[in-house]
């Protein structure tokens, strides 16, 4: 137990069963009246972000977020397998858990799982990956001209939209919290 003074970014507090993770926090004393803290908090498993006041000196119940680096190893049916890079334990995570990542996962690929007492949390990609087109309409001479899009299938069964002028088997940079495309990348 800690208390609401304790509050900083990043601390993920357990309310009413569930954890929340301070976003952003301010500690107020008005001229008049008890001081308090203010913050915003992000749900851990949703991510749906509340603003929330506490009384200063309020007793409020910390939870322990262990964050560690796992390489994804493959599916089972319809979980996920991953790996301990440090320890080399695997740990299997539903697919509600993995949710919209799986679209840019790659066996072998290095990913952050966040877990409380075991239980796994959610997944954290990186910002950006580098995967491979698989199927896309070709690109027609001409089509270099800026602005056009189309849909292209990557190599993790995700649709994205890509310049015109990209041609399957070209390895593109997609970025993972939107699904955008980035750039191609060079071999």
């Amino acid at each position: 137990m800690a208390t609401s003074n304790d509050i900083k970014n990043g601390t993920v507090l357990r309310i009413d069963g569930q954890l929340w993770t301070i976003i952003e926090f301010q500690h107020v004393k008005p001229g008049k009246g008890g001081a308090f803290v203010r913050t915003k908090m992000k749900n851990v498993l949703s991510g749906k972000v509340v603003d929330k006041t506490f009384n200063a000196g309020t007793k409020v119940e910390t939870a322990s977020v262990d964050r560690r680096d796992f390489q994804y190893l493959y599916m089972d049916g319809a979980d996920y397998v991953f790996m301990d890079t440090d320890t080399y334990d695997q740990i299997t995570v539903p697919a509600a858990t993995v949710g919209d990542a799986s679209n840019y996962m790659l066996e072998g690929m290095n990913i952050m799982v966040a877990s409380n007492d075991g239980t796994p949390l959610y997944v954290e990609l990186p910002s950006s990956v580098v995967l491979e087109i698989t199927y896309t309409e070709p690109g027609l001479q001409g089509d270099r001209s800026t602005g056009g899009t189309k849909p292209a299938t990557l190599e993790t069964g995700a649709e994205i939209q890509v310049p015109l002028f990209l041609e399957q088997g070209t390895k593109v940079k997609v970025d993972t919290r939107d699904g955008s495309y980035l750039g191609r990348v060079n071999d």
